[in-house]
C-alpha cells in the first residue's frame, strides 16, 4: 500500500483512469379489533304425560275414568357476555447483524519445491498475538485517510473460521471512522518466499482494502532515514480500491520509485471482484518478484527494472493487513455506502524453497 503524502498520488490515478489506461499507473437491512360473543338462549321443556286407569267391569258395573294433567313449565336464562379490548404499543428493534459465513475451505496443497514454513487459518477463537498485532491511530496514514485504526473487536476479531476486519462509520477519538490495520512486525518476518492469502473485499466507493509488506527495519521513529519509507521497501500483493470494482493492482516502492512512480501493473477483471473470495499471492526471491490473481501470474518485476535504482528485496519483510476508509488514494467515501463494511481474511500461508528450508534449519 503506497505510503504517499500529499496529492500526488490520487491525482496520478485520476488522470490515468480518465485515459482509460489499465498498467503501469501507480496507485499510492394486524391487529383486528375482538367481535363481542353473541348472547346465548337455552330452553328447557319436560315431556307432557297422560296416564289413563281403567277399573274391571262386574254385572252390576260401574266405570270410574280418572285422568292425571301434567303442566309445562318453560324458563328461559339469559347470558351476559362483557368485552374488553386492549391495546399493545410494540416497539420496533434493529435487526441482527448478518451472520458471516465462511467459504468452502481450501485444503493446504502440496507445491513442488516449495515447504510451508508459517500460515494462519483463523479457526480459533481470538486472534493469534504470536502472529498480529496492531497499528493504532487516526493521524491519516501519511495518505490523508479518515479512519482511527485500533485493536477493539469490534474492529478486528475471529469469526467463523474468519479474520474479520471490520470498518464502522462512528465518533471515535478525533476520526468519524475506525478501522484496524494488523501486522505480524516483530513475529513472522522472511525473506523471500510465496506469500498468499484468500480475502473478500468489501465494496463502496471510497474504500481501500489491501495485503503488502514492509521492510522488517521499518521505523517511522528513527532517527536514520534508511529505517523509514520508501527506503526500507514495500511490496503490495494485493490493493482493490472501492471505485474501480473490476480492479486490483500489484505494485513495488523503493528509493526513487516510490509513491506515484512506483512500478505496479493493473489486472482488471470482466466481474466485480468483491462479489467472492479470491487468492492473492507473490513469489519472491533473489531474481525478483511475480504476482498472482487465483492461480495465475500476471506481473514479474526482476531486479533489473528498478535501472540505477536500489533494489530493497534482499531482506526480511513482515506482512500487512488493513482496511482504509477515503484518502487520496482511493477517493471520496460514497455518500450512499452503508457501514460496517469488512474485509473477510480465509487465510494466510507463506512458502520457502524447499533448499532455503533446510539451509535456515542446519
Amino acid at each position: 500500500m503506497s505510503r504517499l503524502s500529499g496529492l500526488a498520488l490520487g491525482a496520478a490515478l485520476a488522470a490515468a483512469l480518465a485515459a482509460g489506461c489499465g498498467s503501469d499507473q501507480s496507485p499510492p437491512s394486524q391487529e383486528a379489533p375482538a367481535s363481542a360473543a353473541p348472547t346465548v338462549a337455552t330452553t328447557s321443556s319436560a315431556p307432557t304425560t297422560t296416564t289413563t286407569t281403567t277399573s274391571t267391569t262386574t254385572p252390576a258395573t260401574t266405570t270410574t275414568s280418572t285422568t292425571t294433567t301434567t303442566s309445562t313449565t318453560t324458563t328461559t336464562t339469559t347470558t351476559s357476555t362483557t368485552t374488553t379490548t386492549t391495546t399493545t404499543t410494540t416497539t420496533t428493534l434493529p435487526p441482527p447483524p448478518p451472520t458471516v459465513t465462511a467459504p468452502d475451505p481450501v485444503p493446504i496443497p502440496e507445491i513442488e519445491g516449495w515447504e510451508l514454513v508459517w500460515h494462519d487459518e483463523f479457526d480459533g477463537d481470538a486472534i493469534d498475538l504470536t502472529n498480529w498485532t496492531y497499528d493504532i491511530g487516526g493521524w491519516g496514514w501519511g495518505n490523508g485517510e479518515a479512519q482511527y485504526y485500533t485493536s477493539r473487536p469490534k474492529n478486528a476479531r475471529l469469526e467463523n473460521g474468519l479474520l474479520v476486519i471490520e470498518a464502522h462509520q462512528e465518533k471515535y477519538e478525533n476520526s468519524y471512522y475506525t478501522s484496524a490495520r494488523m501486522l505480524t512486525k516483530g513475529l513472522r518476518e522472511f525473506k523471500y518466499g510465496r506469500f498468499e492469502a484468500r480475502l473478500k473485499v468489501p465494496s463502496g466507493a471510497g474504500l481501500w482494502p489491501a495485503f503488502w509488506m514492509l521492510g522488517a527495519h521499518f521505523d517511522r521513529h528513527s532517527d536514520d532515514p534508511q529505517n523509514h519509507w520508501p527506503f526500507v521497501g514495500e511490496i503490495d500483493i494485493m490493493e482493490y480500491v472501492g471505485r474501480e470494482p473490476d480492479l486490483i493492482l500489484g505494485t513495488i516502492h523503493g528509493p526513487g520509485y516510490a509513491g506515484a512512480v512506483g512500478l505496479t501493473r493493473w489486472n482488471r477483471q470482466d466481474y466485480l471482484i468483491a462479489d467472492d473470495y479470491h487468492t492473492y499471492a507473490v513469489e519472491w526471491d533473489y531474481e525478483g518478484i511475480t504476482w498472482f490473481y487465483d492461480g495465475e501470474p500476471y506481473y514479474t518485476l526482476t531486479r533489473d527494472a528498478t535501472g540505477n535504482r536500489e533494489w530493497v528485496f534482499d531482506h526480511e519483510f513482515f506482512m500487512i493487513l488493513n482496511l482504509a476508509v477515503g484518502g487520496q488514494f482511493p477517493g471520496p467515501i460514497a455518500l450512499d455506502l452503508e457501514f460496517p463494511v469488512a474485509l473477510y481474511v480465509d487465510h494466510v500461508r507463506v512458502w520457502q524453497p524447499v533448499t532455503e528450508t533446510a539451509e535456515a534449519a542446519s
